[in-house]
């Protein structure tokens, strides 16, 4: 098995004999959360490790592939029309390239199996979450067979983390400390997609966080369905913010975020070592999903709305610059007016930096979807309100960045260095997203540098910095 610096050798070199002796060039397309996002970086690392090659962008628009891989969603309504017609596009290109596979993975292929080989039958292999380390031995036997391969089992018999994984960037990386959820929310297909909540092993995720360090990390996001109630299961309740303090003494990792953490796991010890670890980023996506303890209930999500503000004073308490973001779901099957509106009065009163608002869409085998269902129109009514609403509460937040300083780590580079317009965009410490201009005649950073600058502008959901040190304005980069 090839480490993951021999795999990023491998995956970027030019060499034409390798690319020719290789078993294909594969593309893999993501769709849904980070847990898949970082699900392709497995699958990926799997392929790489038995001989594929990643395709390059020019390969990607010529549709010079020989293998791809869709890792689907199942939290929307259209899950399963998106994978469908994705799928059925592909199959006009298999027409065109008779040797050329196609493998779906993810959550869909978790719930739908067999389903997807009958209706689409020129998928050469359906594989599930749990057994991502098995495509290249179904492509294998569907190239031998001629007929779609199919494995979805339900039981968790290795974390995928023991995969070998194919980073998408080489200073930020995704590690995953638990898979699977234990809640039974009403509206969630989650725990029947992903499974009953497991943890790794403690050691085994710092460690894996070092080897992202020694090979160039500056940065980890932890991962979990409900990720501050790692060692729950183990009944050590303050395992979580014992793992965050652990981040802390790794020499050369610069920031530390998490996601999703679950209110009614949020403890005072993790807003704890949320304070006091310096690594940790004062950054919380926490979902509230609704305002009104009723619809809360028929949901079954196991807090209340006094619980979930409590949690923010406390944190905004230590961490005054702590950027606060959500998840909110309106036109849930039981609420009414009012409960819409105490949504509305709790977004007003939180002041999220940002708000990730949703449309109800009833997901086939949950209990939400078996009850009497809003009309669409008063549904798409309530997410303009609230989505107005957060509009303006965001551009208000960002523009109290303006004419302060900050570090921002670069992911990404555009426009000609030698232009007075080059641009570098980054991450400030709390996540917001920062466009810095690079001032004429000063070092130009490449991803992975630090930017100290002066904030010159808020933009709709980002932030601008064209610094003029000349005036006075800030700009500084460090290595």
């Amino acid at each position: 098995m090839m480490t993951e610096e021999e795999r990023a050798s491998y995956r970027n070199t030019d060499n034409a004999t390798l690319r020719e002796n290789a078993k294909g060039v594969f593309y893999v397309h993501t769709l849904g959360c980070q847990m898949n996002v970082h699900d392709s970086e497995r699958i990926a690392g799997v392929l790489e490790d038995e001989g594929y090659v990643p395709a390059t962008a020019q390969q990607i628009e010529d549709k010079a592939i020989d293998l791809i891989v869709l890792n689907t969603c199942a939290v929307r309504e259209n899950a399963a029309e998106r994978m469908y017609g994705t799928i059925g596009l592909w199959a006009k290109l298999k027409r065109r390239r008779a040797n050329m596979q196609i493998a779906v993975g993810g959550c869909m292929a978790q719930l739908d199996r067999q389903r997807i080989a009958d209706k689409a039958p020129w998928v050469d292999a359906v594989f599930g979450t749990k057994n991502i380390g098995s495509l290249p031995r179904l492509l294998e036997q569907a190239r031998m067979s001629g007929t779609p391969q199919v494995k979805v089992v339900d039981d968790l018999n290795y974390f995928p983390s023991q995969l070998p994984a194919a980073r998408a960037s080489k200073v930020s990386s995704w590690v995953s400390i638990s898979v699977g959820c234990n809640n039974t929310c009403t509206f969630c297909i989650v725990p029947t997609t992903r499974g009953k909540e497991k943890d790794r092993r403690p050691g085994d995720i710092l460690a894996e966080i070092r080897r992202c360090v020694d090979n160039g990390a500056k940065e980890v996001t932890l991962l979990g369905q409900n990720v501050n109630s790692f060692g729950y299961s183990i009944g050590d309740r303050f395992a979580f913010s014992k793992l965050l303090r652990a981040c802390g003494e790794i020499e050369g990792l610069e920031r530390v975020r998490f996601t999703s953490p679950h209110p009614a796991a949020f403890t005072d010890d993790v807003i704890e070592a949320m304070a006091q670890t310096p690594n940790i980023m004062h950054q919380l996506h926490m979902p509230l999903q609704s305002g009104s303890d009723s619809v809360l209930r028929a949901m079954r999500r196991s807090y209340r709305s006094s619980r979930f503000m409590n949690i923010l004073h406390k944190v905004r308490e230590q961490m005054p610059d702590a950027q606060i973001t959500t998840d909110i779901i309106v036109g849930f099957p039981t609420e009414t007016e009012e409960d819409f509106q105490k949504t509305v009065e709790l977004v007003k009163e939180a002041r999220f930096t940002s708000a990730y608002i949703f449309e109800y869409s009833p997901r086939p085998g949950t209990p939400a979807a078996n009850m009497e269902q809003l009309p669409q129109e008063v549904v798409r009514d309530r997410f303009n309100r609230l989505l107005e609403v957060q509009e303006q509460i965001t551009k208000e937040e960002l523009q109290k960045f303006e004419g302060k300083d900050v570090e921002v780590m670069i992911i990404g580079t555009q426009g000609r260095k030698d232009a007075d317009t080059h641009r570098v965009t980054g991450r400030e410490k709390t996540g917001t997203l920062v466009h810095i201009g690079v001032p004429e005649g000063y070092p130009h950073p490449e991803v992975g540098d630090f930017v100290t600058a002066t904030v010159t502008h808020a933009a709709r959901h980002n932030l601008i910095a064209d610094p003029n040190p000349l005036i006075g304005q800030t700009y500084e980069v460090r290595h």
